[in-house]
């Protein structure tokens, strides 16, 4: 932690605050947040900052640590494991979410079909093209 008067540094209030260093950036340039720049010309967020946003609804409850803005909360309808990968299909809601993971992952979070997950979903781009009829 840097000293008292300036604060800690970005990745560090991202991480106490729940959200990702590049929303904080976002916060800081729309005056959401409140940022100095240190000698090294970092931004550092006053400890003040981050003790009242710390409960900001944007912030992450669930995944400390993910920036994703895209979560689909559910339950695991099912578990296909080929190798060290596996598929895992999360219903939320209207949404049947796929995802491929390892099969570590499968294990580590105990994801078996009729067990709540969230899908965080987060991509620079995602681009769907409709074939010819």
């Amino acid at each position: 932690m840097g000293r008292r008067d300036e604060g800690v540094l970005l990745s560090e209030a991202a991480r106490a605050i729940g959200v990702s260093q590049d929303t904080l950036r976002r916060w800081d340039r729309a005056g959401k947040l409140r940022t100095v720049r240190d000698s090294a010309n970092r931004r550092r967020v006053p400890r003040r900052e981050v003790e009242r946003l710390a409960g900001h609804p944007d912030r992450h409850r669930a995944g400390d640590g993910l920036s994703a803005r895209n979560r689909f909360s559910g339950v695991v309808r099912s578990v296909e494991v080929d190798g060290v990968m596996a598929l895992v299909e999360i219903e939320a809601g209207p949404f049947l979410v796929t995802a491929a993971v390892t099969r570590d992952a499968v294990e580590e979070l105990g994801l078996t079909p009729g067990v709540p997950a969230t899908a965080a979903v987060k991509a620079t781009s995602v681009m769907i093209e409709r074939g010819a009829s």
